[in-house]
């Protein structure tokens, strides 16, 4: 993950060090209306990000995290074998109900989250754009969605259930199956670059690696507390017995 490419322009001595870190910068022949975000994002996320926060960082945030936490709830519903014990149209129904909030509520904490530990190493990027960088790095998560049609269409319950009695009786069935799962994880891997390097980006960042610090130092605010609890309550429990 390479620091962004930085483009010549005239120099704007109002500037502080900090503001100039989040200067828009476009390629010469490139103005704001020729920059498409859908496209641009898949391979020039620091640059998008830039143009969003310079122009309106919040274009389609609300949107982006409404149907990504759509994608989320079904996933979660997978793995929890939810389909045991609930028919497949309750559970998609669910999730277009229930993952948009969600969504909203990931992307609320998370930028909190994002904000919080990255001014432990020096990040400055206010709320605003953290939750830009983070709605826009959910477009690959997004672009995942429509897989769900030829999932539910081949495998249909068992995409919810423990048991795969059709996959079992059908070998040929897999490699759709794979194929589909490989396409899944590569649009996963992409959504957390994406998200490091947008992240490392609103936060005056040169290196993506420090993005991905900043992300996993918000993970471990919520997960550090929750695993030595668990150890707490399991020495409680040990102690009792």
């Amino acid at each position: 993950m390479e620091p962004s490419e930085e483009f010549d322009r005239p120099e704007n001595p109002y500037l502080t060090p900090e503001s100039s870190l989040h200067e828009p910068a476009f390629r010469p022949a490139e103005t704001p209306e020729e920059l498409n975000p859908f496209k641009t994002v898949w391979i020039r996320p620091r640059e998008t990000v830039r143009w969003l926060t310079a122009t309106n960082p919040e274009l389609h945030v609300v949107l982006l995290a409404c149907i990504a936490g759509i994608g989320s709830s079904l996933d979660r519903a997978s793995l929890r074998n939810v389909g045991d014990t609930t028919p497949v149209p309750v559970i998609v129904t669910i999730a277009c109900l229930v993952g948009p909030l969600g969504g909203l509520i990931t992307l609320w904490a998370g930028s909190h989250l994002i904000r919080l530990s990255g001014s432990w190493i020096g990040g400055v990027g206010n709320r605003v754009h953290i939750k830009t960088a983070m709605a826009w790095a959910l477009v690959p998560a997004i672009a995942a969605l429509p897989l769900w049609i030829p999932q539910l269409a081949l495998f249909g319950s068992e995409m919810f259930t423990a048991k795969t009695p059709r996959l079992d009786a059908s070998p040929w069935l897999w490699i759709p199956f794979l194929g589909i799962g490989l396409v899944e994880i590569v649009l996963g891997v992409w959504n957390i670059v994406l998200l490091c390097k947008m992240v490392a980006e609103v936060q005056g960042f040169r290196s993506a690696w420090r993005g991905l610090a900043n992300v996993v130092l918000a993970a471990a605010i919520i997960l550090v507390p929750l695993v030595v609890l668990v150890i707490i309550v399991a020495m409680a429990i040990g102690l009792s017995t």
